[in-house]
């Protein structure tokens, strides 16, 4: 059997979430991420243009406590200064933060804030794929 061709990379995240009006409004007002459908009042698609990040509204009772576990979703920032502007720009806002800017040994910069749900979201410069943007 042959392998198939590589994948053209991960481009879509889809999250359950209890507020879906606050993570709507904390990816689109302040990550200027852009609406791309909204089938129903419980679901909504979200693009920075190369990429889809699904926010379905949680069932009743939802308990993440299932096999999935997601640690923390990426957005990519163009330069190592600008994860700077991003963390000073998100604290002004009230955004949760858990980790102040730091460069990694590979040369990437990031920081950790939380988004309304607690989904842990990392801001970072990552050379090899920062300026990879279509």
């Amino acid at each position: 059997m042959l392998k198939p061709k590589p994948t053209a990379g991960m481009r879509h995240v889809a999250l359950f979430v209890k507020d879906l009006e606050a993570c709507e409004h904390f990816y689109v007002d302040l990550l200027g991420m852009t609406v791309e459908w909204r089938p129903d009042p419980d679901n909504i698609y979200l693009t920075s243009g190369n990429d889809n990040l699904a926010l379905h509204r949680a069932p009743a009772g939802f308990a993440p406590d299932g096999p999935q576990r997601l640690d923390h979703i990426g957005f990519i920032i163009e330069s190592p200064q600008e994860v700077d502007v991003w963390y000073d720009f998100l604290r002004a806002h009230d955004v949760p933060m858990k980790t102040a800017p730091r460069t990694h040994r590979d040369g990437a910069r990031s920081f950790y804030c939380l988004d309304p749900d607690g989904n842990t979201v990392q801001m970072i410069y990552h050379p090899p794929i920062a300026g990879s943007r279509p």
